[in-house]
């Protein structure tokens, strides 16, 4: 093992937790904006106000001093017009009074003094220099000011613009203040990314679960914390799974096995010389025989192993309506023809088929109703009959509870229909209401998410 990685393993790892990010966030913010602050101040102190040593105006202006203080005074002032640029302007004052700067406490050039005089050839020239920063209160145009004095006593004015970038001071700093803020933002997007993508995933995995109890288990990534998370909701899926199979195969195994002894007890049945009591008897075998396999058909339902899929329910919807009027129903269909929807259309059928023989069977004039919304779409299934009572709108989606009545055993079913659709429609993320119509009737609803 290398020294480096013993002294990795040495020392702790701190974890990193959700709390901990947030507040190590906040402080790189922090300090991120503090050092684009002073970033932007040296950039704004070397670009708007350049020290006057480093613009390269020296050599310039003491050889136009040297040129305007060997010509005759009649001719400075046109030569010393002549002599500016774009980078300064030049002026001959024949006395200092006339050049209306402010007095200076001192004004001596004293970083660029011993330069200039070199350049002058003269050591004993006064010069005076004057910065952005000692012209704001006056009247003329800010920038940098030289004074340099001729062998006559007469003045040379040196004038150099202040370099903004072209912008007043409000505009100026409030594009600073924009840069700085953006870049905030950029540092908060990417340090923000590293914790909102595991939540956001962590949150896609639960509600995939909520729609499919196959769905694999979320990937384990992000701050301690949210592992921890993570790692938890995976045993509760992975236990839930495992507690739903294993009660599904008991009680499917409970189900097949009471075959056998109904099996037996319509054979004994047969030596029974009463016909009545044998018919009684055969009456209730059926009945039990019929719950049986309907049980069977509850717990082996392979709608509930379908993987999801994208498909047409609008054209699903056609197709089974399609089915009942071929047997001779007269069954109305209302909504969009066209509706792609993503979940398990064998499950999404046997529903439909189950609400629409049931409007058949207790009801008339069944109508089934498509509406599609933005998060989530409805499967309406009306009929025109006796309608449920509000207190056992509930009961009915007990296993095996049958409503005595229009709605009882002689019209066939067991009471696993209704069960059974909301088993479906529940584990695709959905739901399913009763609600009993003005005029008579109940309409059933099935709520299903859409994305």
């Amino acid at each position: 093992m290398s020294p480096l990685a013993w002294v990795r393993k040495a020392l702790p790892r701190p974890r990193v937790t959700i709390a901990r990010w947030i507040a190590l966030t906040t402080l790189a913010a922090m300090l991120s904006l503090l050092l684009l602050k002073w970033l932007f101040s040296v950039l704004l102190s070397v670009w708007a106000q350049p020290p006057l040593l480093e613009s390269g105006l020296i050599d310039k202006v003491a050889s136009v001093a040297r040129m305007i203080d060997a010509a005759p005074a009649a001719q400075r002032p046109a030569l010393a017009s002549a002599a500016g640029d774009a980078a300064y302007s030049v002026q001959w004052l024949r006395r200092h009074a006339d050049a209306g700067l402010p007095t200076l406490a001192d004004s001596e050039f004293r970083e660029g003094a011993p330069t200039l005089r070199a350049l002058l050839k003269r050591p004993d020239a006064q010069i005076e220099v004057f910065g952005p920063q000692d012209l704001l209160a006056q009247a003329q145009q800010r920038g940098y000011a030289l004074l340099i004095e001729l062998s006559d006593k007469s003045w040379l004015l040196y004038r150099a613009s202040d370099r903004s970038w072209g912008l007043d001071e409000l505009p100026r700093n409030l594009i600073i203040l924009a840069l700085m803020i953006a870049s905030s933002l950029a540092l908060a997007l990417l340090a923000t990314r590293y914790l909102a993508q595991p939540l956001e995933r962590f949150a896609e995995g639960a509600r995939r679960f909520g729609k499919d109890f196959n769905a694999p288990p979320i990937p384990v990534v992000g701050p301690y914390d949210l592992r921890q998370a993570i790692l938890a909701f995976n045993a509760t899926q992975a236990q839930l799974k495992h507690f739903l199979d294993d009660r599904t195969q008991m009680l499917a195994a409970i189900s097949h096995d009471l075959r056998a002894p109904l099996t037996r007890m319509r054979l004994r049945a047969e030596f029974i010389e009463d016909s009545e009591l044998q018919a009684k008897l055969f009456k209730d075998v059926d009945e039990m025989q019929a719950m049986v396999d309907a049980a069977l058909q509850f717990f082996r339902d392979d709608a509930r192993l379908e993987p999801s899929t994208a498909f047409d329910l609008g054209e699903l919807l056609s197709t089974v309506v399609d089915d009942f009027r071929d047997a001779g129903m007269d069954i109305r269909l209302s909504g969009p023809r066209r509706c792609v929807y993503t979940g398990r259309p064998i499950g999404i059928k046997r529903v439909v088929v189950n609400l629409i023989d049931n409007a058949v069977k207790y009801g008339c004039e069944p109508t089934v109703q498509l509406h599609v919304a933005d998060e989530h779409l409805v499967i309406a299934v009306l009929d025109r009959g006796p309608g449920i009572a509000e207190p056992l709108q509930a009961r009915v989606f007990e296993p095996f509870y049958r409503i005595e009545g229009s709605r009882n055993k002689d019209t066939g079913g067991v009471g696993l229909g209704l069960p059974a659709a909301r088993a479906i429609v529940l584990e695709q993320g959905g739901s399913v209401t009763l609600s009993n119509r003005q005029g008579g009737g109940l309409e059933v609803r099935v709520t299903l998410p859409v994305g």
